[in-house]
């Protein structure tokens, strides 16, 4: 069974599309079957692994809304192992047309269980708001992974969302987690960016990851090809930091040794 996690922060432009789909793309290339769930009206994350949203035919708005089935609108990235469902800009309307729905906030979660088990991680990039689709997306999830910019506003809005989380943890997930804080855009030329580094983790300690994104060229204009990272440049420092992230995650969550067995197995 898929580990479901949503990379959320309502605060835009802390690098959560960013780390969705070159988070996703190191799995694949791991070997780790890998689904990213665009929940962002934007369709960044669609766009960012080669989708042209305007020739799709179904999209996540189509599994929230009219219930169709995940895997028709599921589609194949050019990154090995990694797939997609896509966003579309109906999904701003979805709220509205939600919120006299019975079982509102589980709409999502009822979709990815019929499909979980297809793979290792579905990586559900989360829009930057607290609204109904992110509410849906943490109800869904087995964890929260948040990434936080290593700039002055880091901390600004984070408990708000850690608010947020604990209240789906009460009501309406209870056994969501928190699989941990990334930092991102982190200049090593910059005395501010070690600042943030080190309050964020005098905060919350454990909870933050010991590899840090680096502010990247590469990084930062792959998305306008239409690529991850990993597709454009695979030796660049934005596509190490991502792999060695990815490592990380397998490694905390145990699931290096449960794949090695599984080779070994074959």
């Amino acid at each position: 069974m898929g580990k479901i996690i949503a990379i959320a922060n309502q605060k835009g432009g802390v690098g959560k599309t960013t780390t969705a789909i070159n988070l996703g793309a190191s799995f694949g290339v791991l070997e780790y079957k890998t689904l990213i769930v665009d929940a962002d009206p934007q369709a960044n994350a669609s766009s960012g692994v080669g989708v042209d949203i305007r020739k799709v035919e179904g999209n996540i708005y189509d599994c929230l809304i009219n219930e169709v089935h995940p895997n028709e609108v599921i589609i194949k990235t050019e990154n090995p192992n990694l797939d997609i469902i896509p966003a579309h800009i109906d999904l701003v309307g979805a709220e509205l047309e939600l919120i006299n729905e019975s079982n509102r906030e589980h709409k999502l979660k009822m979709a990815l269980d019929k499909i979980k088990d297809d793979y290792d991680f579905i990586i559900i990039d989360c829009s930057p708001s607290l609204g109904l689709i992110t509410v849906n997306s943490l109800t869904a999830a087995d964890s929260v992974l948040v990434p936080v910019q290593c700039e002055y506003f880091a901390l600004e809005g984070l408990g708000k969302l850690l608010n947020t989380i604990k209240i789906v943890q009460s009501r309406l997930n209870t056994e969501l987690d928190m699989e941990g804080i990334v930092l991102t855009m982190y200049d090593t030329r910059l005395r501010l960016a070690n600042q943030v580094v080190d309050e964020v983790k005098t905060h919350f300690l454990d909870l933050v990851f010991n590899t840090i994104i680096h502010r990247n060229t590469r990084l930062g204009e792959a998305p306008s090809f239409g690529e991850t990272i990993i597709m454009h440049d695979a030796t660049c420092k934005g596509s190490i930091n991502y792999l060695n992230f990815a490592r990380e995650i397998l490694q905390k969550n145990d699931l290096t040794k449960m794949k090695n067995k599984d080779k070994q197995l074959i």
